[in-house]
């Protein structure tokens, strides 16, 4: 399996870990008949990237360069509980993290019996190795999402993505297309909103609040994720473009390249101390067969 790029404090990924088995690999599903509601942009020209001093370079966030979009049409929010399990529900899909067993859950989640047989991620002790763990049980035996239904679907690897693209005639958003829409029309402003993070004392997007990672405070609202529409939209009326969870798109992280897949947005794990990745130019990865529970995604398609 090939390593994954980015640091696990983003994102543990099956390259942290040893696996035995990879899953198998998946034919593409029949498209479904209720294609989703997306909103629809025109396009143009944007500047793409940045120079932000408070950026990471290696993560080829910059330089600023002119990039053309075509127009296309993309979710106003991410994918829920619901509408993945419509999805489980129609198809019988087994996610990769139910094939391997077991996914990626923040410690402090997790019950203590839980938390007991999970082991930490080496470097990265608040992220454990959780049996048992999937979208259906984001904290492992004895979660449930009844009433997270609203709530982004995590634990979903790039595979299951494409998979729920592939069903609802859909598919996921480019890195192009994504930074055009989460900008929602601020030229080369550092948050969907602006370049301050919380203007006038108000949040705006769900990230770590307090001490990372020791001490959570939820001053935002929320500890882990907040429901896909919390939060205003941004000037597309997209929500949740930065924060919440990460979300999945098409592109290999380093272009030309197989391996790992390109993340964007950031997740309510991210603080500023450790891993400021919550701004519209930042960028992240992991392999496309990894899932966690700040992992999520949006979809797109094109403007027919």
């Amino acid at each position: 399996m090939a390593a994954g790029t980015r640091p696990t404090c983003c994102t543990p990924g099956h390259a942290d870990v040893p696996v035995a088995t990879l899953a198998p690999p998946r034919r593409p599903l029949p498209p479904s008949r209720e294609a989703r509601q997306l909103l629809a942009l025109p396009g143009g020209r944007f500047l793409m990237g940045t120079d932000d001093p408070e950026g990471f370079p290696d993560d080829a966030e910059g330089p600023v360069r002119e990039t053309v979009v075509e127009p296309f049409r993309i979710a106003a929010t991410t994918v829920t509980n619901a509408q993945f399990a419509a999805f489980v529900k129609a198809t019988g899909h087994v996610t990769e993290a139910e094939s391997f067993g077991f996914s990626f859950t923040f410690g402090a989640f997790l019950g203590e019996e839980v938390s007991a047989v999970s082991p930490p991620v080496q470097g990265v002790p608040w992220w454990r190795a959780v049996e048992g763990a999937s979208w259906h049980q984001p904290e492992g035996p004895g979660s449930q999402v009844t009433d997270r239904q609203d709530h982004p679907v995590v634990h979903v690897s790039w595979h299951d993505a494409v998979a729920y693209c592939a069903w609802s005639g859909t598919r996921l958003p480019t890195e192009t297309e994504w930074e055009y829409t989460a900008r929602g029309g601020l030229e080369q402003r550092r948050y969907p909103w602006g370049d301050e993070l919380t203007p006038g004392g108000r949040h705006m997007c769900n990230i770590w609040q307090g001490e990372f990672p020791t001490l959570n405070t939820a001053a935002d609202g929320y500890a882990g994720t907040a429901p896909a529409k919390s939060f205003r939209p941004n000037g597309f009326g997209l929500y949740n473009t930065v924060g919440n969870v990460w979300e999945w798109c098409a592109d290999p992280f380093t272009p030309g390249e197989g391996g790992s897949r390109a993340m964007r947005g950031g997740s309510y794990l991210c603080h500023d101390s450790y891993c400021n990745r919550y701004r519209v130019a930042a960028r992240s990865s992991n392999t496309p067969d990894s899932s966690t529970g700040n992992m999520g995604f949006r979809v797109a398609a094109d403007l027919a």
